[in-house]
């Protein structure tokens, strides 16, 4: 029996600190500056480009600050919702770490490991663009 993965995590060093990445990480108008995914994103909605095409979604973005947690909920034009877990916290020097929860997306089963893999790789290059912009 195998087991299909249904999540992956990653997470990268920032060179700047936890305040100043948390403040930019949870706007939802940078989406756009750091992810490939995401377009014209504010507090309540994103266009969501795909390899299938482009959706208009519903965005929700929760955050604590205390606690340093970004989350987003994308309400699809069915209804069915996706989510992504974040965190951003302090280093042993001081700057940040930014972890971010890819959960797989709501697809049928047979396509969640296709579709997962591919946002795995395009997770890893968007943190390292968010790495380069938050240490200019």
């Amino acid at each position: 029996m195998s087991v299909i993965k249904n999540h992956d995590v990653q997470s990268i060093n920032l060179s700047t600190s936890t305040e100043k990445a948390f403040d930019y990480i949870a706007n939802p108008v940078n989406l756009e500056k750091w992810t490939g995914a995401f377009k014209n994103a504010d507090d309540k909605s994103a266009l969501l480009v795909t390899p299938n095409g482009k959706l208009k979604i519903g965005l929700e973005t929760k955050t604590n600050k205390e606690l340093g947690t970004i989350d987003w909920y994308m309400t699809m034009p069915d209804n069915s919702v996706g989510v992504a877990y974040s965190r951003v916290t302090s280093g042993p020097d001081g700057n940040a770490i930014y972890s971010f929860v890819l959960i797989a997306p709501p697809v049928p089963l047979e396509e969640i490991e296709g579709t997962l893999a591919a946002q795995i790789g395009q997770l890893k290059e968007e943190l390292i663009k968010l790495q380069e912009i938050l240490t200019l």
